[in-house]
């Protein structure tokens, strides 16, 4: 059975014409949003019928990069005069068509507010509301969607640990050990409550190719150690840390753990349930859906702990004057009016990315990175960032004599798009001697003729035939 939502290798090819049918708000689909035949979009031509690969083991599948092209529109415009390399998805992943479908859905035909009317479209963009909540906790393996809180992003559900959990945690002396690998996201907020709760933030080293310290981590864990704020993997290295491993730790000296998975949804399958984690945060923007909606899982008796961080409709069971009480989780966590539009397209992302063999994807990105490693380092004066094995599609690097800016803005000429700074995670950089750095970020839409071209690029640039400045 497939949905919307179906990535187009996978569905079958018939449409029964734009705006013919009834769409899921019970309007006709725009012609402009319809399916359209095999694997064809209004802005792509048709494209031949997929055959079905033979029965073999998933790792050994081959990935068909360009039918998952077909689905993301972006890839398919020009930028200077050149077609498009997208490989800033470490700063946010694109959207695939079904995403912007569910989206126009929800905003054309079923806008409504959510959990308070009794009217058919209250009921139906309440559906779909929670449609996305379940989703987010069947891709992180959570028992129980209403374990998963809708927050903005990455950012705010760390922010809500640490002013909820944290502010009722937290003592004179307490110790919280963040890794040197982190986003500022997970780090700053971390430093405001412990200014504020008189504890002490202590970080964990990087080893020189990009791994944590496990044998410095081992030791910082001690009797005041009440939290762990750890990457799942670096937005800047790479780095996937042994996050189970290192949990485990954790719940021996009775501290809890917080793992930012931001940087993983999109690249590898993640399972809190297997891993233990007690908080798991991530943004929708970085795993193909809109910007504004993220989720953070906790473990039920640590959320039901927790006390609400802000106030308003949605989260209250009753109010009066001399006392208020607080709706169930999920929803005392949530003040005010969700992000409902992104909730739709984040169950419309998690669905497109279930629809996907993820061994076959994780293969695929594998086999990019790799391509990519020896491409970059082939490069006269290009030095990459570290190195851990295993690593996600991230390549950080520095080219001598430029400046990454310029680096970065002489590849956008050519039409390919990279992230050039500090990248929100300074600490990481100053491991490597480094305030600023180029970052390639391929995902599982990108192909090898796209780090082709990266790489012919910067040799234009090391050898000075491609102008830095214009």
């Amino acid at each position: 059975m497939t949905t919307p939502d179906t990535p187009a290798a996978l569905r079958p090819h018939r449409h029964p014409g734009p705006g013919s049918g009834p769409g899921p708000y019970g309007v006709p689909v725009p012609a402009a949003l319809a399916h359209a035949e095999p694997g064809t979009r209004y802005w792509l031509p048709a494209a031949p019928a997929v055959v079905p690969a033979p029965a073999v083991a998933p790792s050994a599948l081959l990935f068909d990069v360009e039918a998952v092209r077909r689905d993301f529109p972006q890839l398919h415009r020009e930028v200077n005069g050149h077609p498009l390399a997208w490989l800033d998805n470490g700063a946010t992943t694109l959207k695939p068509r079904q995403v912007a479908e569910a989206v126009a859905r929800y905003c054309t035909a079923g806008a409504s507010n959510v959990h308070r009317g009794a009217h058919t479209l209250a009921r139906e963009a309440t559906e779909a509301y929670e449609d996305g909540r379940a989703e987010a906790a069947r891709l992180l393996g959570a028992p129980d969607p209403a374990q998963v809180v809708f927050v903005r992003g990455t950012t705010e559900a760390v922010n809500l640990v640490a002013q909820s959990w944290g502010r009722a945690n937290l003592g004179t002396g307490d110790e919280i050990l963040v890794t040197a690998a982190e986003h500022h996201s997970n780090l700053v907020p971390w430093q405001l409550i412990a200014a504020e709760r008189r504890a002490r933030v202590r970080p964990v080293p990087l080893l020189p190719d990009g791994r944590i310290d496990q044998d410095a981590y081992r030791d910082l864990l001690g009797p005041r150690t009440r939290l762990v704020a750890l990457t799942h993997a670096s937005n800047v290295l790479g780095t996937v840390p042994p996050v189970a491993e290192m949990t485990a730790l954790a719940h021996r000296h009775g501290a809890v753990v917080l793992v930012d998975g931001a940087q993983a949804v999109s690249h590898f399958p993640v399972d809190v349930t297997e891993s233990d984690v007690d908080f798991y945060a991530f943004s929708g923007h970085k795993v193909f859906a809109p910007t504004g909606i993220g989720v953070l899982y906790g473990k039920r008796p640590l959320l039901e702990a927790m006390p609400p961080w802000q106030g308003g409709g949605n989260m209250i069971e009753s109010v009066g004057f001399d006392r208020t009480t607080y709706a169930p989780l999920p929803h005392r966590l949530e003040a005010g009016t969700g992000h409902i539009s992104g909730a739709a397209g984040l169950a419309a992302a998690l669905r497109y990315l279930r629809g996907l063999d993820r061994a076959a994807a994780t293969a695929h990105e594998e086999r990019l990175t790799a391509h990519a490693a020896t491409a970059l380092a082939a490069v006269p004066g290009l030095r990459l960032v570290g190195g851990p094995p295993g690593r996600i599609g991230v390549l950080t690097f520095v080219l001598d004599g430029t400046d990454p800016l310029d680096v970065a803005h002489a590849l956008d000429r050519l039409g390919i798009a990279v992230r050039a700074g500090h990248h929100c995670a300074q600490p990481a950089l100053a491991a490597y001697g480094l305030t600023a750095a180029v970052r390639a970020s391929p995902a599982l839409y990108n192909n090898h003729q796209e780090v082709d071209r990266l790489a012919a690029a910067l040799h234009r640039i090391a050898a000075g035939e491609e102008p830095l400045r214009e």
